[in-house]
């Protein structure tokens, strides 16, 4: 769980880049002002914690109550017990001296037992943003209804777009916005543009499980028989509370007759139909180190390698049969099975593993099934257009939704806000304003991580000075980018 901590000032907790120095100088949630906070022990209701920095050190208390960052000599120094207040606050209290981590609105120290509001941490969730949010209570989804303006409880499993939302965070607040680009309000009806309606407080609690409070402390939670997310002051057994979890991939498999890979009859693998459905879309679970990919179906088991070579929807995780290799070629994708063969389709639609080299039966088209934009973040920020600038930037701190438009042969165009497209400059850099729509390839290089191939046939990168160039040959680390 990544998050930023927010002093009594609105300063951010920041690890310096160079030497070993702790202040509340940010002012806005970079990468200095990102902790990684490691769960090492439970007390009760209460957390043992470390936090972490974006260089791998650790925030540490030296005995006279200095607090920098770096490798602890002893366990004890970068261990604190963290409670959680009310007001959604945290104070973060060193373990052996039981003394407070505080800040005098430039300094960070720990040097007191008594609490005032100086040790009082507003933590702000640092996690990619393009969220959904599981409820335990319900064991279910939220899900927004588009044609009834409000948002439900409802979805057993977030394979629909309507399960995905984008959180907006502004002057302390959170912005709870839908895969139609409206917003969680007060009034129980979404939204059409974020105001003090829609802001609400992230509560936030180790294992990125959170609720949200308007600011009359009125909690949102799902109530009724139908789950209708809205205000209320009641919530029973922790039915507010919500596990925030990345955007999942669900993609679909196309063949070359434009015939969707479907599961038929509970566990047999088709490409018969010609209209995309729930049978007909797979989670696409990515291991970026053996390069393999899992596609889970809507029914929870996953495509396996059997006997025959046929291949079915009965795998369990942890079956190797169940491991697929992925060739890239330009928007498709060929699927090789832990027999050395590769996925292809008999004349009557059924999926086999039966090809040693790949040909026309054995190409899909693969294109997301959950998302019509993506949310793009580099190593130095996300990608959008800046007022300041006339090219795309990667290192912006807000969001900004990249439309996706499927095209045919796994191309895809690229819209900006305004419904301008990518467009590519002499400079290999990228304009947001062009008026014709250009190809580009998207593939999925690990577990919500892409790579972008350009018109110009190169990798999209993010350049240490912001511009994103499409100069790469290879799939450097720059050019992987977070959805």
């Amino acid at each position: 769980m990544q998050i930023g901590l927010v002093n009594w000032t609105g300063g951010y907790l920041t690890c310096e880049c160079y030497g070993d120095d702790v202040s509340v100088l940010g002012s806005s949630l970079g990468k200095k002002q990102t902790w990684k906070l490691r769960v090492t022990t439970e007390q009760g209701k209460q957390d043992v914690v470390a936090l972490v920095g974006h260089q791998g050190q650790y925030l540490l208390v030296e005995t006279d109550g200095t607090v920098r960052c770096g490798r602890p000599v002893a366990e004890k120094q970068s261990r604190f017990l963290l409670e959680v207040h009310p007001s959604g606050a945290w104070t973060l209290q060193q373990l052996e001296s039981q003394k407070f981590l505080e800040s005098d609105g430039e300094d960070v120290f720990c040097v007191a037992r008594g609490l005032t509001a100086h040790h009082l941490w507003m933590p702000q969730l640092a996690e990619h943003v393009h969220v959904v949010l599981f409820n335990p209570s319900s064991q279910l989804y939220a899900r927004t209804d588009p044609e009834l303006n409000r948002v439900w409880v409802d979805a057993p499993v977030p394979y629909l777009e309507e399960c995905s939302f984008l959180l907006r965070f502004r002057k302390g607040t959170c912005h709870l916005e839908t895969s139609t680009h409206k917003f969680v309000s007060r009034s129980e009806k979404l939204a059409t543009m974020p105001s003090t309606e829609t802001a609400f407080h992230l509560n936030l609690k180790p294992g990125c499980l959170a609720f949200l409070t308007d600011m009359e402390g009125h909690v949102l939670y799902p109530q009724g028989s139908r789950g209708l997310l809205c205000l209320g002051d009641h919530p029973e057994e922790n039915e507010e509370w919500f596990v925030i979890k990345r955007c999942p991939p669900w993609v679909s498999l196309r063949t070359r007759a434009n015939r969707f890979v479907s599961i038929i009859s509970d566990s047999e693998v088709y490409a018969g139909p010609k209209k995309l459905s729930p049978m007909s879309t797979f989670l696409f679970e990515m291991d970026s180190i053996t390069q393999t990919v899992q596609l889970k179906g809507v029914h929870h088991k996953y495509l396996a390698q059997r006997p025959f070579r046929c291949v079915l929807a009965n795998g369990a995780a942890k079956e190797a049969e169940t491991r697929f290799q992925v060739l890239w070629h330009y928007g498709r994708v060929f699927l090789r099975a832990p027999g050395g063969r590769y996925l292809g389709t008999l004349p009557v639609g059924l999926l086999v593993a039966r090809a040693t080299h790949p040909g026309p039966n054995e190409e899909f088209v693969l294109r997301f099934a959950n998302r019509s934009f993506l949310v793009l973040r580099g190593h130095y920020g996300y990608v959008g257009s800046s007022p300041c600038r006339e090219t795309l930037q990667g290192n912006l701190l807000e969001p900004e939704p990249v439309e996706i438009l499927p095209c045919k042969h796994g191309v895809y165009h690229l819209q900006s806000r305004g419904k301008s497209f990518w467009s590519l400059t002499p400079e290999r850099t990228f304009s947001p304003w062009g008026k014709f729509a250009l190809n580009f390839y998207l593939e999925i290089q690990g577990n919500n991580l892409l790579a972008i191939i350009a018109p110009n046939g190169y990798y999209v990168r993010g350049d240490r000075g912001g511009c994103l160039v499409a100069d790469s040959e290879e799939i450097a680390q720059d050019c992987l980018w977070e959805f």
